[in-house]
């Protein structure tokens, strides 16, 4: 599916962690602050970085290389999560270019907004500590929906709050589960390959309309697409 060259968008929906902002130093530093209090030694950073897609449960099983059924999980996912939600916006950024990026959808008044599976209370204060503008205009998570990412329901729900038909609106995102949902909302997608991509992963399989290897690259499609 390709957009025609006098085509125009109703919306923009990103997910979020690792396809508008970079989230990953903020789990770098918590990671290797359990391991250091816990006596191992640190890992590297890019096994980090591509264990942020699979959430918090994922990130407490390799920083303490124990398992969901260890007696103490719960309690440990639970600590992770209380430091996150302290560290929330301290090292965060945005990608490059997606500010400017953001900035001309304003311009164009092409509505724009996230769609993530990353849950409200830490979302909300993120988008909010980030400082948009203009704002997003709509921030769907967990909390709003039924089922989550892969399921099209987020996408569909941002499209109406933006008031966009799904045909005529983008989902960029850097997960298989991202290009699955938009395309079953009937959305084009943009495969994020810049983002948290785990090993052995090729995004290429994932059949999104577009795939890109950095923001600023995205930043050049979407510019054209408007």
């Amino acid at each position: 599916m390709t957009l025609y060259a006098d085509a125009s968008l109703d919306a923009v929906i990103f997910d979020l962690d690792g396809t508008l902002v970079d989230t990953a130093p903020e789990f770098i530093s918590i990671v290797q602050g359990l391991r250091k209090r816990h006596d191992l030694s640190p890992l590297p950073e890019e096994d980090i970085r591509q264990t942020v897609t699979n959430g918090a449960a994922a990130l407490v099983s390799l920083a303490l290389e124990v398992t969901v059924e260890h007696p103490d999980f719960e309690h440990h996912r639970e600590q992770f999560l209380l430091e996150y939600e302290q560290a929330l916006g301290e090292e965060a950024v945005v990608y490059p270019g997606l500010k400017d990026l953001i900035i001309k959808l304003g311009e164009k008044q092409i509505s724009w907004g996230v769609a993530t599976n990353k849950f409200r209370r830490y979302a909300e204060p993120l988008l909010a500590a980030l400082n948009f503008s203009p704002a997003a205009q709509c921030l769907i998570t967990p909390t709003e929906v039924s089922r989550p990412k892969p399921d099209p329901e987020s996408i569909l729900l941002s499209c109406e709050k933006l008031g966009g038909r799904p045909s005529r609106c983008v989902y960029v995102g850097d997960h298989q589960r991202d290009i699955q949902a938009g395309k079953a909302a009937g959305c084009q997608t943009i495969a994020a390959a810049y983002g948290y991509i785990e090993y052995g992963v090729d995004p290429r399989d994932w059949q999104a309309d577009y795939l890109v290897e950095s923001s600023e690259e995205l930043s050049q499609l979407l510019m054209r697409m408007i």
